[in-house]
């Protein structure tokens, strides 16, 4: 019987876990699919290369909005319900996209879609880390990238799919898929043991650390979180202004640099506009279609490789690790590009090869650590406000990167690359003055330490 009851726990426990981090699917299918889609979107509505950088964009504004909000939402009223919100606004989103009669509907209904994405990219992370065990809670938070992944895998394969029709609307619309599964899932899944701690439910977090961490484990889990929460100041609720006391101006510095440089690497460049890029390596349409699908599985390997070996080896070695190979891919793509040797099938196998070994790199490190670090610079009382701040300034850069890169192609794509390259130098820099190990320690731990 007890054996019974511990595979059902975990059983009740991966699924918690899978559904939790769905909302990244989200986040992944509307990023990649306009790497996809834009190819015929642009000839349909007749985009310049400022409308075209318009239509990917919009999505990074509503995220912004939706991750300044979400962190206020989701302290007051449980991460769970906020999860479920962002998962019907996305749905919205994708309907509006499908039927969008011109360019203004279009960037709408993206807005829209950011707005749930933004909301997603904060309380997501927050949620897996609250919810894991300390043994693993790296590998679980990972998941959120590995669910992006997938979302950018299954955007590109969708737009692989569909390309021979052109059916960009089609595209866009089966982004309501994901939306309705996760709601369906979060449904289903409890409320963090430790919002429930901060809020005066003990019992009900003391039930769900039993199906999360074992029974054996659950009071001494408790007792830290109620320990770590005594410790706190009384008052009110948290106040933003919180964030840059003296005691949290260190993690607010992580969060936020780890955040911008993330962007800065030019991770994006690769997710928007792969097709194009590899279109100006010489590539046809149906086979940069290809190659995407092709970099998008890699990401998808990559990270689950990520979520096995980063509670061992490290969330601060892997950073650094990452770091170096793509500041040594994006310099090889500069050459590429810069010196115009993309003429013959070196170059462009060239091309691919770099473009493969920064998707590799990015998914072994920054892609998955930086949504896995943010939650674990923060106390508990503005855990998801210190998030959201991370995830604000993180869409911002993206927004920067994806609306100007096409613009910044002007001046030639080897220029562009140079400049992700010292970004990339830069984030080795941060990582070895600034990053902290956090692996192997409970958030109460961290906290605690400051």
């Amino acid at each position: 019987m007890s054996e019974s009851r511990s595979t059902s726990s975990s059983a009740t426990a991966r699924s918690v876990f899978f559904f939790g981090s769905f909302g990244g699917i989200l986040a992944g299918y509307d990023q990649g699919i306009a790497a996809g889609s834009l190819l015929f979107i642009g000839p349909a509505l007749q985009l310049t290369p400022w409308t075209k950088g318009l239509v990917v964009s919009s999505l990074m504004f509503g995220a912004i909005i939706g991750s300044l909000v979400a962190g206020a939402l989701a302290e007051r009223w449980g991460r769970r319900p906020i999860l479920q919100l962002a998962a019907a606004v996305f749905g919205l989103s994708a309907i509006g996209m499908a039927v969008a009669p011109g360019v203004a509907t279009l960037v709408a209904a993206r807005v829209l879609g950011g707005l749930a994405v933004g909301i997603a990219s904060v309380v997501v992370p927050t949620y897996l880390s609250e919810l894991a065990p300390t043994r693993n809670r790296g590998g679980i938070a990972t998941l959120n990238q590995l669910m992006i992944a997938v979302g950018i895998f299954a955007a590109y394969l969708t737009s692989l799919l569909l390309s021979p029709w052109g059916a960009w609307r089609w595209m866009l619309g089966i982004a309501l898929i994901p939306s309705l599964l996760l709601l369906l899932g979060v449904s289903r899944s409890p409320e963090t043991p430790r919002w429930l701690v901060a809020h005066g439910r003990p019992d009900e977090a003391r039930r769900v650390l039993g199906t999360q961490v074992g029974e054996q484990e659950a009071d001494g889990v408790l007792a830290d979180i109620q320990r770590t929460k005594e410790a706190e100041p009384a008052g009110d609720r948290a106040r933003w202004s919180e964030l840059l006391t003296p005691a949290l101006r260190r993690p607010l510095l992580i969060a936020v640099g780890l955040a911008v440089l993330q962007q800065f690497i030019g991770i994006n460049t690769i997710v928007y506009y792969a097709p194009t890029i590899l279109r100006a390596a010489g590539f046809g349409d149906s086979a940069a279609l290809l190659n995407s699908v092709g970099l998008g599985a890699l990401s998808i390997v990559t990270t689950l490789v990520t979520a096995r070996v980063v509670d061992g080896v490290g969330r601060r070695r892997l950073l650094l690790i990452g770091g170096t190979a793509m500041l040594l891919s994006m310099s090889v793509l500069a050459v590429l590009f810069g010196g115009d040797l993309l003429g013959g099938l070196g170059g462009a196998t060239g091309a691919v090869i770099c473009l493969a070994v920064f998707k590799v790199a990015f998914s072994l490190s920054w892609g998955p650590l930086m949504w896995v670090l943010l939650p674990e610079q923060f106390p508990l009382r503005v855990r998801t406000m210190g998030v959201g701040v991370g995830s604000f300034v993180n869409w911002t850069a993206n927004l920067l990167v994806s609306q100007f890169f096409p613009v910044l192609l002007v001046f030639g794509a080897g220029a562009v690359f140079g400049i992700f390259a010292g970004f990339a130098a830069l984030a080795l820099v941060f990582t070895a003055l600034c990053v902290r190990e956090t692996s192997r320690r409970s958030l109460e731990d961290l906290e605690l330490a400051g």
